[in-house]
This record gives structure tokens, sequence and C-alpha cells, in this order.
């Protein structure tokens, strides 16, 4: 399990290699939910996510032969943008696998950073790909399954917890709350690195806060995970290829099942609905693997009540008009 002690080294190896993104309360999505919601806003973070804190993490601890081999990752999109720019500017030769599924627009930026791009049909098979290459010689930097990765993506919950620590006599942004200190935070899932991290740091800071796991129709690793007791593999089919891992792994299911109250599931319409409502009401373009928190809001709202006071983790902000225009016109919104 990854400590606090962990992710505050992970904050000192990282800082000047990262931003510190900015944590701030919403009046829009305050009105709209109708209850105080913070958000922090990883949307603004290098490369576009919270995707550069892990890879720098972990880049930074390599040793001189690991460097020398070349670094390798499997990526639904934000990984491989953050490897290959944070590669790039460290001078280390990167590959990145993924699916052709990916946003062109992903692909797009890997290769622009100077990696090794290498499609293949689906997810599945750019993880098999990704381990043969790892199998050849290459040093693997895997989005979640790995302690250090996951630390640096604790410093998102890290910053969180530090930056509302001193909210208990916060004005009321809108809603129908009181205002106050955090009740629950909600943080999307694909392999589940961002959320165990943000999970660690939240209960070793502010254990009363309840972190929720959130993930979409055809993309429930987690879901799947926590139902049978452990990692299994699950078809996907999930438009979100950004939370689109095959699996869990043993490490991050025995973060959630230690410290998430619970993983939420909504639609690949709800997720696409969402990036419209963040746009509409918080002033902020996201991806449908952020938008999926303003549906899986209602139902922590549902389930715990009007006194809630909300974080919002916004995970990221890669995706284009041209891609949300037509998942919209997909699934009926506009």
């Amino acid at each position: 399990m990854i400590g606090i002690s962990e992710i505050r080294d992970a904050a000192e190896r990282i800082a000047g290699h990262v931003v510190r993104t900015p944590t701030v309360p919403s009046p829009g999505l305050s009105a709209f939910l109708g209850v105080p919601v913070t958000a922090k806003l990883e949307l603004l973070q290098r490369t576009g996510s919270f995707k550069a804190r892990g890879a720098t993490a972990k880049l930074l601890a390599l040793t001189d032969a690991e460097l020398a081999a070349g670094v390798v990752a499997v990526s639904g999109g934000n990984h491989g943008i953050a490897l290959a720019h944070m590669a790039a500017a460290l001078h280390i030769k990167a590959t990145v696998v993924m699916s052709r599924t990916a946003p062109r627009r992903a692909a797009d930026l890997v290769e622009a950073a100077g990696a090794s791009l290498r499609l293949t049909d689906g997810m599945a098979e750019a993880f098999a790909l990704t381990e043969r290459l790892r199998s050849e010689g290459l040093t693997l930097v895997h989005p979640f399954d790995d302690p250090l990765v996951i630390a640096g993506q604790g410093t998102v919950g890290l910053e969180f917890a530090e930056d509302t620590e001193d909210t208990e006599d916060i004005e009321d942004t809108g809603g129908s709350g009181d205002g106050g200190a955090l009740t629950d935070v909600l943080v999307s899932i694909g392999g589940g690195g961002l959320v165990a991290g943000v999970a660690a740091a939240f209960g070793a800071l502010r254990p009363e806060v309840r972190v929720w796991g959130v993930e979409t129709v055809g993309a429930t690793a987690m879901t799947e995970a926590l139902a049978a007791g452990g990692p299994v593999t699950v078809p996907l089919s999930s438009v979100v290829t950004t939370l689109s891992a095959p699996s869990a792994s043993q490490l991050t299911y025995d973060h959630v099942a230690a410290l998430v109250e619970d993983v939420l599931v909504v639609s690949d319409a709800e997720a696409v609905r969402g990036v419209l409502d963040f746009a509409e009401h918080a002033k902020v373009w996201t991806e449908p693997a952020a938008g999926c928190l303003l549906p899986a809001a209602r139902q922590v709202l549902e389930r715990v009540g009007d006194g809630a006071r909300l974080g919002l983790v916004v995970c990221g902000g890669n995706a284009t008009l041209a891609d949300i225009t037509d998942w919209a016109r997909q699934f009926g919104l506009t």
C-alpha cells in the first residue's frame, strides 16, 4: 500500500517538472448540482492531464541502465502523451503503444513529441505488445501498476487535501449546502492509479472524506474486480478510451478495496453530456473521462444527501471539438 511518505517523496521529486494545478470553488457547478463543489483542475497540467505526474515520478527514479534501454508505455491516450513529452524533456528514448481507437489527436501529440508510436487493433492487443517490447529489453512505464506511478498520481490528492483543509468556514458558492469542508471526492478510474493515489492521500490527511471512483459502461475493470474479489479481464466497448484498461492490477485493486467508498458506473452518453455540462456551467473544456464525474456526482448525492460538499478531480481535457461534436451527435445530445 502506498503511504503518505511515498506521495510526499514523489511530490518533492517532480516539483519543477509539473504544475501545481489550481483548486477552485465552482459557483456554476454548485448551482448545477445544488451543493458546494470544488474542482481540482488537472486538465491544466502539463500535457493536459494528471498523467504527467506519474510518468515523471517514474522516469526520474530509473537507473542509468534502464534509461539507456529506452522506455515503453501502453496508453489509451493521456499516459502516452505524458510519457512522450516528459521523456523528450529528459532526453529519454520512448515508445508508446496505443489502440487505433485512441483519439487521433493523442497519437499526433505522441509523434510530435518525438516518441515512436506503435498502433494495435485494440487495448488488449496494445497491452500484449507492450509486454513483448518489455521482454525485448525496453523499460516499462506502466500507466497504473507501479508504486512510483501511483505515488506520483497521489500528489493530486496531496495538493487537493492541502488546498481544502482550511475551508470549514467558506461561503456557500451557490448550492443548497452550508459551505464547509469537503465530504466527498470523485475520481475517474481507468486502471486505478489515480484513484489509488488520491485515496491514499486523503486517507492519510483527511480520513473523514469519502473517495468515490467513477467508470463508464464498457470500461468497468474496477467494478468487475470488486465483484470478483480481485482483478479480472473485461471486454472493452466504451468510447472513453482513456478509461479503457482491460483489467485493474492487484496493486490498484487493493487500494480501491481498502480506501474507496464505492465505484459508480455511468453511460458513455452521460459522460459526453458531462463534458457539455462542464463547458456550460464550469466554463472548462474537459474530456469524457472527466465529464463522467457529473452524472456520478448525482448518484453520490442520492446516497449521502444534500449536505454533501463535493470535490471533483477534473483529470484531463484532451478532447477536440470534433471529438465531442461527433460523440454528442452519436448519442443524440445535439
